[in-house]
Order: C-alpha cells, then structure tokens, then sequence
C-alpha cells in the first residue's frame, strides 16, 4: 500500500537563492557562512508548525540547515520544536548553509566535507531522531553530487522535482534520470518529490499563480501518511512512498493560518 512522506524544510528569507548561495542568481553566491539572526516570520512559522503537529499527529521530516544551529535563537527555537514534538519528527540534513552546491563547477571534497558537518550538528543537537537523509538547497542536485553524498554518509536523498519546469537544476545535462541513475549507482536512496502530470505540486509550487491550485488538488488525493512507527523503515526502504514538502515559513501565510492541504486535517 503506498504512504506518504511527510518533510518540511527549515529555510529562512535569507537562505532564498536571490539572496546567497547561487552563482548567478544571489547577492552574496558563496554562501558558505549565513548564521544570521532568525526571522520574526520564522520563529512564528516554526511555532505553528509545532501546534499543527501535535494536534495532527503526523510524523514530519525536518531538513535542518546547519547554520540555523549555529545562531543561539533559531537553534533554540529548533530545540524547543524538537522536544514539544517528540518522536513524531525526524532530522534530515538541508546542508550546512543554503548552498546550491549543483549549481556550481563540480567540488566534491566540500561537499562532503560540508554535508559531514551538518550531519554531526543534527546528530549533536537532535539525538537519535537525527538521520542520514538529504535534501539539496533550492533544489539544485547535479549526477557529480551523488558519490560525495554517499561518502559523508548519506544514505537517502530527496532532492529531485522531476518536472520538465525546473530540469535546469538536474546538472549540465538537464536529465533527471541522470542524477536518479547516479544516485542508484552510488548507493543512496532516492525520494523524488510528488508531481503531477510532469507539474510541480510542492515547496513554492503550492503558492504560486497557475501552479497552486493544481497542487493542492494534487495534496488532497496523496496516499494516507506514514504512522510514527512505520517512518524509517518505510522511508528507506519501501519503494512505494510518495514524497511531498513545504517551508516552515508558509505556516506564517495567511496571518498564521496556513496548513498542507492534505484531505486527513
């Protein structure tokens, strides 16, 4: 019977890719360093996020990005969600700053040494719910990436959106299949987000004009959720599972309101 997954991601506004981490496209491209003060929309979207949690019951994944541990406040914040929640949350790596590191020319040595990193803050700070899971920042997830993940110790990745929309982030060859083939081939496990009919359903899908309301209709037909119990098991190993994802920031939408459109809340 297929379950669904569902992850979360811990970006900031200043880990969006016109602000760092991008070659082309930020004002600070690097972005190797951004352990900036928390946002006032963050620190509520992660509260809320929280309630809704609890009062649903569902197991959610959270994609951590190391820096956030690294700044008193929103490592705080995290440690408070993590124990309101208990086991109903699991924490993956989103890398140890927003890095599009696939979008950069090929560095496998820093990527691995910047995933190990972030993996040890997760391990350090969440304990036994921390896991050898990653998610590639905005998406960027090139075939090169696929061995230096296995090296750090990556054991799943869930990176790929594999919609013609948005191939440009599969690596030089535009092909989605190259980087699933690559990862196979590596050893890592690959959960590509839930399409519909070849259109984004999730991240800034379920907020953007003509995309949004294909993907909230998309939402309300997902696979019953995976139960606390059934979550690392299934997710490694359970080759029916449908991955979806949102930002803790869009719990602030709609004057905090906000909440995954899925049929079961």
């Amino acid at each position: 019977m297929s379950r669904t997954w569902l992850t979360v991601d811990t970006d900031d506004a200043h880990h969006r890719p016109w602000q760092q981490g991008h070659p082309t496209r930020s004002k600070d491209p690097d972005g190797l360093s951004t352990a900036r003060r928390p946002s006032a929309a963050w620190l509520a979207g992660l509260r809320r996020f929280g309630d809704w949690v609890k009062r649903t019951g569902h197991p959610v994944t959270v994609f951590v990005i190391e820096d956030q541990l690294r700044h008193p406040e929103s490592r705080d914040a995290l440690l408070t969600l993590a124990e309101a929640c208990g086991e109903h949350l699991t924490f993956g790596s989103h890398g140890s700053s927003h890095r599009a590191w696939g979008a950069w020319p090929e560095d496998s040595d820093g990527l691995a040494m910047a995933v190990k990193s972030s993996l040890e803050a997760n391990a350090e700070a969440f304990g036994h719910r921390a896991k050898p899971w990653f998610r590639a920042p905005s998406g960027y997830i090139a075939p090169w990436m696929a061995l230096p993940l296995a090296e750090a110790g990556i054991m799943l990745d869930s990176s790929i959106n594999p919609s013609r929309l948005v191939r440009r982030k599969a690596g030089p060859s535009r092909r989605w299949t190259d980087v699933a083939h690559a990862m196979d081939e590596a050893g890592v496990v690959e959960r590509p987000w839930h399409v519909h009919r070849g259109w984004p359903t999730c991240g800034p899908a379920l907020h953007l004009p003509g995309l949004a309301g294909r993907a909230r209709r998309a939402w309300r037909n997902l696979p019953p959720v995976l139960s606390v119990e059934e979550v690392d098991a299934t997710v490694v190993n359970d080759e029916d599972v449908t991955t979806v994802y949102w930002h803790i920031t869009d719990h602030a939408r709609k004057k905090g309101t906000w909440e995954p459109p899925l049929k079961s809340t």
